[in-house]
């Protein structure tokens, strides 16, 4: 049985700027630093730095710098609110206090947005990669009722592509205004 994530590693444009970045914008630090001139599981010649930042938990967010590869892009078939890293805070104290922090740096912040069981806010780090930063909010209740009514809402919505309404609450308070 998976334990929890060792690492999701994604591309970075240059890994000294993406380190200071996540340091000053979330206090994550470096936890270490792979280079090599070759891919150790391929063997392909193509010189990287592997980044590895603390995430808390022993969660760890890692990037690689490649700097033969052709520029970074993004997926144009897919929109760009949907591939984003999310990271936990502990309480929406923290959410504010971060907002805050992240707005005197110069960031456009978008919420905090009411998600019925978590709140969030969203921006992008320097390598266009969209963040966010998420307090659960949820009672147990509202857990329950989410585990529970998911098998029935993706094979609903394996068969028709229409949104299940099995928890619609979640969403209610969300689109009233």
């Amino acid at each position: 049985m998976v334990e929890k994530f060792h690492h999701v590693a994604f591309r970075c444009n240059d890994a000294k700027e993406t380190v200071e970045f996540y340091a000053r914008a979330l206090n994550m630090g470096l936890v270490g630093c792979m280079a090599e001139d070759k891919v150790p599981s391929t063997k392909e010649p193509d010189p990287y730095m592997h980044i590895f930042l603390d995430a808390g938990g022993g969660s760890i967010l890692a990037f690689f710098e490649l700097p033969n590869s052709p520029p970074m892009d993004r997926d144009r078939n897919t929109p760009g609110w949907v591939q984003h890293i999310a990271l936990q805070l502990k309480d929406l104290d923290e959410l504010e206090e971060r907002r805050n922090h992240l707005k005197s740096m110069g960031i456009d912040v978008i919420g905090p947005i009411n998600h019925a069981i978590f709140k969030s806010i969203y921006f992008f780090d320097p390598n266009g990669h969209r963040l966010e930063l998420s307090v659960w909010t949820a009672s147990k209740e509202q857990m329950r009722e989410m585990r529970e009514k998911g098998p029935a809402m993706v094979e609903e919505w394996s068969q028709t592509r229409m949104p299940p309404r099995h928890v619609s609450w979640v969403h209610e308070e969300e689109f009233a205004g």
